[in-house]
């Protein structure tokens, strides 16, 4: 009874992805966003995005401590050119390796226990980099963290875009991308007032903080209601919806939407459905928004900021620079996340792909064009080696560099961070989710491998100029792939978006002028 009660509602809702043709269902899908209750939702985003604070703090630990460790008294823990190139670097071939990993377990463990299993790695990354006696250790710690950010990388994305609801899927899309930042500017805060020659160990105890509340926190949180489903557990899926939606609200229907569509797909993608333009396409998008999202630069420039800003000889002191960009960042993401839903997501990548290609060409312009005596390009051809060399800002002219990292950081952050992740989770078909999501991050943290692994090397060889006019080309390529190849999601169901790939861009844009 209860089930063919279900059955016109189900059928209705199935047409409805197709061509939108109906505003009635569209107004009570806005007065149903409007009845819900999201404190719950909110608390288990925080407990996810907690991986993503601890993946943020990793990701630039070598910036305060590169320094620190070229300085070091005891040679076994002194860094060279050589060394300090590998300890910057090898993070993202450990994330890399965390990407691969989770294209097992996110459809294996489910999202929830792929993030808590990350936890594993990255507490012992820490406690081998805080206990290191030598740069053995300091490798694999940081190899260690960076697998631990390969996973929630992979799986945090997938797991809030599951959870969430259209109403809030843009806004709560953003908060790892705000974590992240905000994991970075206490690393650099701490970096500052722990000192850099003993303290930098207590970088790394801090760091097993924020991995522990993760972990406690997330035993209390439901998994995603769509993994559920997919696995065949009905009852808990729906006890997970109710629990994220809250028991006075229209759940059952936001239920059988999203069952309903998981009854048009198989459980797994086969060999032969990867030629669909339903699962390649969204694939390929979001792998190519990660692969041109790395080699627009952040990685490089946030690894070795201070060194970039040591060797620019920026008007303030390189330690005060980088968290004055960390704090631009994490205002911009503050931004994104504020103006994602209403605004849409295409029209901030157009704009942060356009801020980023100015600064990194105003960037490139001023190192190559600006004289040795404004510039203190004594140490132009070695980054790592300007860390023992003092800085002289002669002329307000220097601050053009930290100005331009500033905005570059900013259009990043408004952007192209936030949103190639929040895309990720949401274009990608609900069967190949855990796999491509692993996929995109494998990709996107082997090119970031690359680029770091060369920076210095470049800039050894051509001049710190060389990168950051190559990421000016790269940022113009950005606006190029989102004008052409990026559908816009604001507003849209994931089983809308879905449904966009499986007729076309014809039926999902009448949708838009109805």
């Amino acid at each position: 009874m209860e089930a063919s009660a279900r059955e016109p509602l189900v059928r209705k809702t199935s047409s409805s992805y197709r061509t939108f043709p109906e505003s009635a269902p569209r107004r009570l899908d806005k007065e149903y966003l409007q009845s819900l209750h999201n404190k719950r939702l909110y608390l288990a985003a925080f407990a996810a995005v907690l991986g993503n604070f601890s993946f943020g703090f990793a990701l630039v630990y070598p910036s305060p401590v590169i320094p620190a460790l070229e300085a070091h008294p005891s040679p076994a823990l002194r860094l060279d050119q050589h060394t300090a190139s590998w300890f910057g670097s090898v993070f993202t071939l450990g994330a890399a390796a965390g990407g691969l990993s989770t294209m097992l377990l996110n459809d294996r463990l489910g999202r929830k226990l792929s993030i808590m299993f990350s936890a594993l790695p990255s507490a012992l990354g820490y406690a081998l980099m805080a206990g290191a006696q030598g740069i053995g250790m300091l490798l694999l710690g940081r190899v260690l963290t960076g697998f631990a950010g390969g996973i929630t990388s992979a799986s945090i994305p997938v797991y809030i875009s599951e959870i969430s609801h259209p109403g809030v899927r843009g806004m709560l899309g953003a908060c790892p991308q705000i974590m992240a930042v905000l994991g970075s500017l206490i690393l650099y805060a701490l970096g500052k007032y722990l000192g850099l020659v003993l303290e930098w160990r207590w970088l790394a105890v801090a760091g097993e903080v924020p991995v522990l509340v993760m972990i406690v926190l997330l035993c209390f949180m439901p998994n995603s209601p769509r993994f559920l489903l997919s696995q065949g557990k009905e009852d808990e899926a729906l006890g997970s919806l109710c629990w994220l939606r809250g028991k006075d609200t229209d759940y059952t229907r936001e239920y059988e939407q999203i069952k309903d569509s998981m009854r048009k797909q198989s459980q797994r993608v086969s060999c032969a459905e990867i030629k669909d333009p339903f699962i390649y396409k969204p694939i390929l998008i979001a792998v190519g928004m990660r692969f041109l999202q790395q080699l627009s630069g952040v990685t490089c420039v946030l690894v070795y900021l201070q060194s970039i800003f040591k060797k620019t000889s920026v008007i303030l002191e390189p330690e005060y620079d980088a968290a004055l960009v960390g704090l631009v960042r994490l205002f911009s993401v503050g931004i994104a996340a504020v103006s994602m839903d209403k605004a849409g997501r295409k029209i901030l990548l157009f704009v942060s792909a356009g801020v980023m290609l100015v600064s990194n060409l105003t960037m490139g312009l001023y190192i190559h064009f600006v004289p040795v005596s404004q510039n203190s390009t004594i140490a132009n051809r070695t980054l790592v080696s300007s860390a023992n060399l003092p800085a002289e800002p002669t002329n307000y002219i220097t601050l053009i560099p930290l100005l331009a990292t500033m905005f570059f950081i900013m259009g990043y952050a408004m952007g192209w961070g936030p949103i190639t992740w929040l895309l990720m989770s949401e274009i990608l078909p609900l069967k190949a989710r855990g796999v491509a999501s692993g996929l995109c991050v494998v990709v996107s943290w082997l090119t970031a491998f690359t680029l770091t692994q060369f920076f210095l090397r470049v800039v050894e060889a051509f001049g710190l100029e060389v990168p950051f006019l190559f990421f000016a080309v790269i940022c113009a390529g950005n606006i190029l792939f989102t004008g052409c190849c990026v559908p816009e999601t604001k507003g849209r169901s994931l089983e809308q978006i879905e449904a966009f790939f499986r007729t076309g861009r014809r039926s999902f844009m009448r949708s838009f002028r109805r």
